[in-house]
């Protein structure tokens, strides 16, 4: 194992050369902070410690599903302080898991954009723009969830100084100043009849529990989402909501997702084919959880409101980065996996997935409206030891996507 690399203020690189070196975990490690690794966590009860970096508080929460780009920690301002300046050359989405603040970007030719955020707000900020945060509250934190590109960046270039206190100016990354006061452009893409789905330009979300979607039935009936294109980045975000009594269909993709519930009750399924158990992770805010490659997930609201969630990625979809994202932009994350795609149609799942929506929902006392495409007295009725054994999926009839 290579040592531990060196604080963020020291000259060198990270540490002497080796064989089979992860730059991006010895930088972690050396942060000095705490790290957790699970299949998913509740952001809002991670224990954070001194981060000298940012001179506030913070821990990494990695997962399972994390892949080799993206990760994501944990920044925590206490009251009525503020961070350090930083900037870095990874890219990261910053959602707001609880507080009010305010963040100041100074950007390339000298001037500040300044705005505040409250609760559920997500934002981005400029590649390598330097930045602060302040919390505004004599009484409460500030916490935010920052998924980032990090592993990519620093393993890529293996150097601290280069990361962290390169001042190269990426002009071309700031864009209408109107964007970071929350406004920004709505574009639907139409090219040799591929059609990209509802895509919203900012830096800057006030309330993503408020920000208006569109229908995206293609994942279940009553589906909604938007797509974002934050701080002109290569990494990805979207919004989706599941309506009252539904749930969405189960899919996969590549790793490194990091899903975050905004609101609503409920709870995720995820599986390999093959599989005898399902994975199960409760819905609410605060919860994220990132699939890992390939394995099929699925998202339930038992609750009477409908219910949001956040995803993060790698691959956004004005640079897809990766072929699986650039298939993904263009719907073929939407295609059977009957038909060669990575979706499990309604009418092709394993019989225990609505058995059990319909059990919860039973908890809860919200009725389904899932019953035009399922004879639910009929689910209800097959005997519990019929409802055993390895989870199938459909047989694929064309290529991968």
């Amino acid at each position: 194992m290579t040592q531990p690399s060196q604080p963020h203020n020291a000259p060198a690189a990270l540490a002497e050369p080796g064989y089979l070196v992860d730059p991006y975990k010895d930088w972690a490690e050396g942060e000095g902070i705490p790290i957790h690794l699970d299949f998913g966590h509740d952001l809002l009860a991670l224990e954070t410690g001194p981060w000298e970096r940012y001179g506030a508080r913070g821990c990494f929460a990695h997962t399972k599903g994390m892949g080799d780009f993206m990760s994501n920690y944990v920044l925590e301002v206490e009251p009525r302080k503020n961070t350090e300046v930083v900037r870095h050359l990874y890219e990261a989405f910053f959602f707001v898991l609880a507080g009010h603040g305010s963040t100041v970007v100074w950007l390339p030719d000298g001037s500040q954009r300044t705005f505040e955020f409250g609760p559920k707000a997500l934002f981005a900020i400029p590649l390598n723009c330097r930045y602060q945060i302040f919390n505004g509250s004599g009484s409460e934190p500030v916490r935010l969830s920052v998924t980032n590109d990090a592993p990519l960046t620093i393993n890529l270039y293996h150097n601290l100084n280069f990361v962290f206190e390169n001042d190269f100016a990426f002009t071309d990354r700031v864009s209408d100043p109107k964007y970071f006061e929350g406004e920004g452009q709505h574009n639907v893409y139409n090219k040799s009849s591929v059609k990209v789905q509802n895509v919203w330009e900012t830096n800057f979300v006030h309330d993503l529990t408020s920000f208006k979607l569109y229908e995206f039935e293609g994942r279940g009936k009553g589906s909604m989402n938007v797509n974002f294109i934050l701080a002109e980045g290569t990494m990805h975000s979207h919004v989706s909501q599941m309506p009252v009594g539904r749930y969405k269909k189960g899919h996969r993709h590549a790793a490194g997702t990091h899903v975050h519930a905004v609101d609503g009750s409920g709870y995720s399924l995820l599986w390999y084919e093959g599989d005898e158990e399902f994975v199960e992770l409760p819905w609410r805010h605060g919860i994220m959880y990132t699939p890992p490659f390939w394995m099929y997930h699925q998202h339930f609201n038992t609750g009477d409101t409908p219910a949001r969630y956040v995803a993060c990625s790698l691959g956004s979809r004005r640079y897809p980065f990766i072929a699986l994202r650039r298939r993904s932009a263009e719907g073929a994350g939407a295609v059977s996996v009957s038909k060669g795609g990575r979706q499990i149609e309604y009418d092709e799942q394993d019989p225990r997935v609505h058995r059990k929506f319909l059990e919860e929902l039973a908890k809860t006392g919200v009725p389904s409206q899932m019953g035009d495409l399922f004879d639910e007295a009929a689910t209800l009725a097959i005997p519990a030891d019929q409802l055993t054994g390895v989870i199938q999926t459909p047989t694929s009839s064309g290529p991968a996507v």
